[in-house]
């Protein structure tokens, strides 16, 4: 036993490098430094690639003294493979470890716990980050953060491209120990969250809603968000007095929700949504909720994901459900030509509780290019107007309490209200600063709008220079890939290019007649199919319910200017059957499709696509459905983010076009989304079934097509949606053809259907 201690004390000597260093090259050095730290010991993790590693630090440094595990050189230290941190003690710095090329299970990859009897408390995990570090299949979730303890701070962290299910932060809030507890999560960059297809795509979330009557007191300040497109809601506050400040929104499809608890404050944010569609700011729910001088620009989202949307609530909703929203503050931000508020939005039969006691006050609306700032659903007399300052050209009728000016159009100006509505005001602002004086950094004003516009230009810049780490680049333009041409007259040849695990992509050029493919075929890299002859191309494959073609998720296909014969092909292309987290996109153009005996395209379940595009393509004597989409029947989820079927002829066909499934009352993604446009339908059937069928699109757009003798006596469009959905059906001509069915979300314009 002594030989034993003697050894194990000659191994933590050996590690010291200087009084309180501690060099590690492995596991087994990481654990024992562990064990043996000290406050004010550095454990210093030599460069390197960490594979499969799992650290737990459960040491006790002091506030004056913390415990450090550093990388030797910041951003030089790997962790990859099945690997993992969990922090369970007191005062511990965790610095410059850069999580790439692996995955942390159904477990954080970041846990501020080692277990449920060990949480970290004052512990500060900085200079870290997390890119592309997603379990392999899609609805394997998790989350890449998870707070528990109290007082832990997370700063000028890098977290990249999160891909599978599982909110990327979340801070728990299970027990008391893990309450008011004043976290900081500040300084850190989040980006390039695409569409997650589902709910559970947001990158902050604090607490849920078994616990939402609890106060958190999480302080989210200084961070940058860019391009976070996961779901509706950014950052979800399921807690009390919360505060998001200071923090930069660019392009992100979503809104920052005060979705359950009260009192939280939303203050001096910037919104930067650049015209981009879906583009929000704040959704406010429950009580005492302050939304505070905040600078929206060019923020473009409609309905939950407005620049502002303020909810209707249930009747005696118990708190986990939508409580209506009384004593709130919505002061002194500017919205600079942003789409219209949505003022109780949610209104329908269950939630029919309008909002009480909000004060509205001393915002701005400088608006070039709407005619209206807000939408209103239901009675909002219970907003107290006052102090508003709106453009002069917006033609809304406004109630008292908006005063129309020339307002300057230069981005960030402020304009003051009159003198008498600025004297009314003071006495306003001052009761609310005195109901909390402790809430806001920023004082109220009696101006109108933001209250600091001259930073307005920089804000942008400092946020960058100032957020995240410096060995990982923010906002990355994506790489062109470069295409290896090769040509291919035969199935065998087509198939050997596949072979292997080379990535490179590939240009073919069909030059055959015929090709006869005798097994299906993994197009497992970025491909683009073409052909020089116009002359069709007969492709043989009927190998049962299996597809020709299968693009492994991740990769992109596209076709054009083939015209293939299908009259000896079962199936033809199918997405990534594997479940894999990884996302596709496809772009189909100029080709002709003939006679195929089943399924054209089908998105397999679990498999997530970002967009698909169909342009000037023809489909004739077809006898299958030609679009499935409906094979992801789990609540909530769907296949493709955004479909485009636009400029084609379908003719001849025997079966249905377009079959598409959303599942689910859930409210917070913005797809699946639809454009069907240009197109010309002539001579097709598809009998009892609907020629279209919508079943929970989120938003669709059928406009200028042609139904030509199509489906005489059946439909040719159904709609069905469980929860408030965004449709156009507009300028169509509909001439010997079947119905169009609607749904209470369908507004039609100058559709024409005559028997001719």
């Amino acid at each position: 036993m002594k030989k034993i201690v003697w050894s194990f004390l000659l191994l933590i000597a050996g590690m010291k490098m200087q009084a309180g260093n501690i060099l590690v090259k492995n596991v087994e050095e990481l654990i024992a430094a562990n064990k043996s730290a000290r406050p004010g010991d550095v454990i210093i993790m030599q460069n390197g690639t960490w594979e499969n590693l799992k650290i737990s630090l459960n040491c006790t440094g002091t506030a004056a003294a913390p415990i450090t595990l550093k990388a030797q050189d910041a951003g030089k230290v790997i962790i990859s493979g099945h690997s993992q941190l969990m922090l369970g003690g007191d005062y511990i710095v965790v610095s410059g470890l850069s999580f790439k090329n692996g995955f942390a299970g159904n477990d954080a990859i970041i846990k501020f716990r080692v277990d449920k009897n060990q949480l970290a408390n004052h512990c500060r995990v900085t200079n870290t980050s997390i890119d592309d570090f997603n379990n392999p299949l899609r609805m394997d979730d998790n989350h890449w953060i998870l707070f528990y303890g109290k007082n832990n701070r997370l700063d000028h962290c890098s977290f990249t491209n999160k891909k599978n299910m599982g909110v990327l932060l979340a801070v728990i809030l299970d027990d008391e120990r893990s309450r008011e507890n004043y976290h900081s999560i500040d300084h850190n960059y989040f980006g390039f969250r695409l569409p997650l297809a589902s709910n559970t795509g947001e990158m902050l979330r604090v607490g849920v809603s078994e616990h939402c009557e609890f106060n958190s007191r999480t302080q989210i300040t200084d961070n940058l968000f860019e391009h976070c497109d996961g779901e509706t809601e950014v950052i979800s506050l399921k807690s009390g007095r919360n505060v998001v400040r200071n923090n930069v929104f660019k392009e992100c499809q979503g809104s920052v929700v005060l979705r359950h608890g009260n009192y939280n404050t939303v203050e001096h944010n910037f919104f930067l949504g650049n015209d981009k569609d879906g583009s929000g700011g704040v959704r406010i729910i429950n009580k005492g909720q302050w939304v505070v001088n905040n600078y929206f620009y060019k923020c473009r989202g409609e309905g939950f994901r407005s620049p502002l949307s303020v909810m209707n609530g249930v009747p005696n909703s118990p708190a986990f459900r939508y409580v209506e929203v009384t004593d709130a503050v919505i002061a002194n931000n500017s919205y600079i030509d942003c789409a219209p508020a949505s003022l109780c939005e949610g209104s329908d039969t269950e939630r029919s509780v309008v909002p009480q006691n909000v004060a509205f006050l001393n915002n701005k609306f400088l608006n070039t290019r709407d005619y209206i700032i807000y939408n209103a659903y239901d009675d909002i007399s219970g907003f107290r107007f006052s102090g508003n300052a709106v453009s002069n050209k917006v033609t809304q009728a406004l109630p008292p309490g908006f005063l129309k000016m020339n307002l300057p159009t230069e981005a960030g100006s402020r304009k003051p209200v009159s003198t008498s509505q600025g004297r009314q005001n003071k006495y306003v602002l001052d009761s609310i600063i005195a109901s909390d004086n402790t809430r806001l950094v920023y004082k109220l004003s009696a101006d109108a709008g933001f209250a600091t516009p001259g930073i307005v230009g920089q804000q942008e810049k400092t946020a960058r220079d100032s957020t995240g780490v410096n060995w990982h680049p923010k906002n990355v333009a994506p790489i062109n890939p470069v295409y290896t041409s090769v040509s291919c007259a035969t199935a065998e040849a087509f198939t050997k290019l596949f072979a292997g695990n080379t990535k490179s992509p590939l240009k073919i050029l069909l030059t055959g007649n015929e090709y006869n493919f005798q097994f299906p075929v993994l197009l497992n890299r970025d491909v683009i199919i073409t052909a020089l002859k116009k002359m069709p191309v007969k492709i043989s494959f009927n190998q049962g319910d299996d597809f020709l073609f299968q693009t492994k998720a991740g990769n992109t296909l596209s076709i054009t200017k083939v015209n293939f014969d299908l009259v000896n092909c079962r199936n033809f292309l199918t997405t990534d059957t594997s479940g894999s987290s990884n996302h596709s996109s496809f772009k189909i153009q100029r080709s002709v499709f003939s006679c195929l005996q089943g399924i054209f395209f089908h998105a397999a379940k679990h498999s997530v696509s970002d967009s698909i595009i169909i342009n000037n393509c023809v489909f004739n004597k077809n006898k299958s459905l030609l679009f499935d989409f409906a094979n992801e029947t789990d609540k909530g989820l769907y296949s493709v983010e955004k479909l485009y079927i636009r400029n084609n002829r379908f003719t001849a066909n025997k079966g249905q076009l377009l079959e598409m499934f959303r599942s689910g009352n859930d409210e917070s993604t913005m797809g699946p989304l639809l454009h069907f446009s240009g197109n010309k339908i002539e001579n097709c059937s598809s009998g009892s079934l609907p020629l279209i069928h919508l079943f929970g699109t989120q938003k669709s757009f059928i406009e200028r097509n042609l139904f030509h003798n199509t489906n005489a006596g059946g439909a040719i469009i159904l709609y069905e949606d469980l929860v408030k959905a965004i449709h156009w059906l507009r300028f169509n001509d509909v001439v010997n053809s079947g119905d169009i069915v609607p749904d209470k979300f369908v507004q039609t314009v100058a559709n024409v259907k005559s028997a001719k």
